[in-house]
């Protein structure tokens, strides 16, 4: 009878510890797939860096925040900020301005670093043209052309750092 209590006593405290490990475990998991899924469909913080940018992303590199649903909506325009899959190197993330969109004509100076000789495209369909805001040293459509539309993973619309530059990110100032 003793053992039989014995038994029906540490069944007992078992189910109450480990309701009592498991429920801070599973807050804590929930927590975790929440971060996942925001991350990966809707935003996402990315580091920036590269002289391609210049001077709306620092050399040294800003933390900014990209939106992925805008690329998914195919909702983004010319002037918008993304982030792009490297057609070169796939492995690569890259922060380029979009241009133009398909369908559009682009002017565009082929080598800036050797001459003014302006070059005249039509983005094909499903196509972004994407260039860096200095264009003495980007590597971008001038380059490898037109963009696919499906290599874009997100719209950067905000820069967290540096705190001075805190704030809105987008259309290129005229």
């Amino acid at each position: 009878m003793a053992v039989r209590d014995f038994g029906r006593f540490l069944w007992q405290n078992f189910r109450e510890f480990s309701r009592d490990a498991i429920d801070p475990v599973m807050h804590v998991a929930r927590f975790f797939c929440f971060l996942h899924i925001t991350s990966t469909r809707l935003v996402t913080p990315v580091r920036s860096e590269g002289p391609s940018m210049l001077p709306t992303i620092n050399l040294t590199g800003d933390y900014v925040l990209a939106e992925k649903i805008s690329a998914r909506l195919g909702t983004v325009r010319p002037g918008d900020i993304v982030l792009i899959r490297s057609p070169q190197n796939p492995r690569n993330i890259v922060t380029k301005r979009v241009t133009a969109v398909e369908g559009q004509r682009v002017n565009f100076v082929a080598k800036p670093k050797e001459s003014d000789l302006c070059e005249t495209t039509v983005v094909p369909k499903g196509h972004v043209w994407i260039e860096g805001d200095n264009i003495y040293n980007s590597a971008d459509s001038r380059k490898f052309g037109p963009v696919p539309y499906g290599l874009i993973q997100g719209r950067v619309f905000w820069r967290i750092w540096p705190p001075n530059a805190f704030g809105p990110l987008g259309q290129r100032p005229e």
